[in-house]
């Protein structure tokens, strides 16, 4: 059936008479559509490349990080802290694009922030988890793939949250382009029993495997020990100093 108005597609005329899509701006047609297509595949935009790892234990967890960041092809910087405290006894680590995370850790830390005034007690993990799940699935941090790791009142949690927000606890896991050779050393040196110091030198020999092979990690290493004491970061150019 045609409509008096003709095809709604095209949308109402300009003043020269072009017809105007109705939908554009809902389907991203905006003034400078060519330059937002291009940030959205990563053209020109810093990135972490990166190696995460996150491990459970008993006592705590423990995060690191590779510390180079890349951009169009190269090394843009040799000195990048991927792993941040938001919360009192909680830490995320950061994989994609470096502008998009550090918009959601800032976001995440006033909310734990906000809830702890209002509530008078810190966040759980399960809450933090879903938030930041929440949040990433808004597409409002384009494209950023954290693990969440922290202590609450229920033990030790590490949260797999993917690019789109889906959340998974694990014992281990990794993100970034060098995730297949820190997975395969976690694979084979974690142990339901693991300590935090053993933690420790798993998550450096899982970084290391990756800084080897991947060219997009490298760099050093940032290594987050979190407790009920709070969280630890601690900065390392040398790999040796933790194995």
């Amino acid at each position: 059936m045609r409509t008096p108005t003709g095809d709604l597609s095209n949308g109402p005329a300009d003043e020269l008479g072009r017809n105007q899509p109705v939908f554009g701006p809902e389907l991203g047609e905006f003034e400078h559509s060519e330059r937002r297509a291009a940030q959205a595949d990563g053209e020109g935009e810093m990135k972490t490349g990166t190696t995460t790892v996150g491990i459970r234990t008993d006592e705590g967890v423990v995060m690191a990080t590779d510390m180079r960041a890349s951009m169009g092809g190269m090394v843009s910087s040799k000195d990048v802290q991927k792993v941040e405290e938001i919360h009192p006894r909680g830490a995320l680590t950061i994989a994609g694009s470096v502008s998009a995370a550090q918009n959601l850790i800032s976001t995440l830390k006033a909310e734990t922030s906000l809830y702890e005034a209002r509530r008078g007690k810190d966040m759980s993990m399960e809450a933090l988890s879903t938030l930041t799940g929440n949040l990433l699935r808004t597409g409002a941090f384009f494209i950023v793939q954290p693990i969440l790791g922290g202590v609450d009142d229920d033990g030790a949690h590490i949260y797999s949250i993917d690019a789109l927000g889906g959340t998974t606890e694990e014992e281990y896991t990794v993100t970034g382009s060098g995730s297949q050779y820190a997975l395969g050393v976690l694979e084979q040196e974690y142990h339901d029993d693991v300590t935090v110091d053993e933690a420790e030198t798993i998550a450096a020999k899982a970084i290391q495997s990756a800084v080897e092979r991947d060219l997009a990690s490298g760099n050093g290493i940032n290594v987050a020990v979190v407790t009920d004491d709070g969280v630890d970061i601690t900065r390392y150019k040398d790999f040796s100093d933790l194995l």
